[in-house]
């Protein structure tokens, strides 16, 4: 009778072991890892109007955040948005944390090598801000020991750094202009979409564009891990915005948060 139980027991060990392994087998990728549970996690600061921001309601929005809800809807799932700082980002889809980003992030070679960058959705053209009583930088090359203000390790901080700048790390626009306005900062490198939005909302603002770049343009991409495991996810959202770049809702969605069609090179 003992060695009967001991051999049940035995049993219901190995196929709680067995249930355990399979509860807990991955997916064959991580496209169908996301359509298995339904949501895909996208990264964004929410504080980067027009892109990603809280509108009068408190409701998150902008142009990325509404592009992450067309290309989970492509891929027939939620989008579950996690805000976060912009360092925090990349760093968030190399531990798994987040399954891709919509926050403007720019292509650049060494991202390429460590990241798959979707095809651009938006070529974002860049311009120099200073104060409207600054009279003493009028081209990108002024710039050369000055100080400007942008986010820690973003592609604008790194221009800004190229024409010879000290750049002073801030989190949002608003706190970039800020600064300018105080006179902390000599000016700032930034999308020219983003400075339009923001010129909307603030016609009077004491600012002006000393530079506009058209060589110096940003290509925005969505990014995920550079694995195997994540190859089917990227080549299923570049299938999706091929469809939306088709069908006229990428420009749209331009038109609708920067004024104008920036999804065209």
């Amino acid at each position: 009778m003992k060695k009967t139980i001991a051999l049940i027991l035995a049993l219901m060990l190995v196929f709680s072991f067995c249930a355990c392994g399979k509860t807990q087998q991955k997916s064959d990728n991580l496209l169908e890892e996301i359509k298995s549970r339904g949501y895909i996690t996208i990264a964004t600061e929410g504080n980067w109007a027009p892109w990603t921001f809280h509108d009068e309601n408190d409701v998150l929005t902008g142009f990325d955040v509404e592009l992450g809800k067309l290309v989970a809807e492509g891929l027939g799932v939620e989008a579950q948005f996690e805000e976060t700082p912009w360092d925090s980002i990349l760093a968030g889809i190399d531990s798994g944390r987040f399954d891709t980003a919509c926050n403007g992030v720019g292509y650049l070679p060494e991202r390429a090598e460590k990241y798959y960058m979707s095809t651009p959705y938006v070529y974002m053209g860049t311009v120099l801000v200073v104060r409207g009583d600054n009279n003493d930088i009028n081209s990108f090359e002024d710039l050369a020991g000055k100080t400007t203000a942008n986010t820690a390790s973003s592609t604008y901080a790194l221009m800004a750094e190229k024409y010879g700048a000290t750049v002073l790390p801030v989190d949002t626009l608003a706190d970039t202009i800020n600064l300018l306005l105080e006179g902390r900062i000599d000016g700032t490198v930034n999308a020219a979409g983003s400075i339009a939005d923001y010129l909307t909302e603030h016609p009077d603002a004491n600012i002006r564009i000393a530079a506009t770049s058209n060589e110096e343009v940003e290509e925005d991409c969505i990014p995920v891990a550079k694995t195997d495991y994540a190859k089917p996810l990227m080549d299923e959202i570049n299938k999706v915005l091929d469809e939306l770049r088709a069908n006229g809702k990428l420009a749209e969605l331009s038109v609708k948060f920067f004024g104008a069609d920036y999804t065209k090179k």
